[in-house]
């Protein structure tokens, strides 16, 4: 896909395999049984063009890592927790990304305390920043998405390693 999302056109397997080749040996049936699997999945459509066809990403990256961190954060049994946790894991420069994407999103008609009698679960800077989340009428909960009696970064649902996985 990221050879897909590369060139950002409807794109050959010939192509594909051209680029490939520069940093690694890699066979035709390869690269076009990938695609194949590809549309097949429903990542990309294509298009007949003589013999051969030519592909093209149904989406952009940036909705294919949106949709994975819906994905994510959708499973997730306290989705507040794993914001926060996530966010603690951010860069300064993600944050300030993170901070104008809300901006873009919002609009400038919504102030930050938009939904604040709404009853919404909402993650406050100062929150973000402790790791506590809010809601209203409540007191602050901790969100580090551990259970209680738990020592930090362990889990005995992951198993060895601790990766849950």
């Amino acid at each position: 896909m990221t050879r897909v999302w590369k060139w950002n056109r409807p794109v050959t397997v010939r192509e594909v395999l051209e680029d490939l080749q520069q940093e690694r040996s890699i066979a035709y049936t390869t690269v076009m049984t990938v695609l194949d699997n590809l549309h097949q999945k429903g990542w990309v459509r294509r298009e007949a063009e003589g013999r051969a066809y030519r592909y093209e990403a149904v989406s952009t990256r940036a909705a294919y890592s949106a949709a994975l961190m819906n994905d994510a954060w959708s499973q997730s049994d306290n989705p507040a927790a794993a914001l926060v946790a996530f966010f603690g894991m951010m860069s300064q420069e993600q944050r300030r990304a993170l901070r104008d994407a809300v901006h873009i999103v919002q609009g400038p008609e919504e102030g930050p305390e938009q939904g604040a009698d709404s009853g919404e679960t909402r993650v406050t800077p100062d929150a973000a920043d402790e790791k506590r989340v809010e809601k209203p009428g409540e007191k602050p909960v901790e969100a580090s998405g551990e259970k209680q009696g738990e020592k930090p970064g362990e889990n005995p649902d992951s198993g060895p390693g601790g990766t849950g996985r």
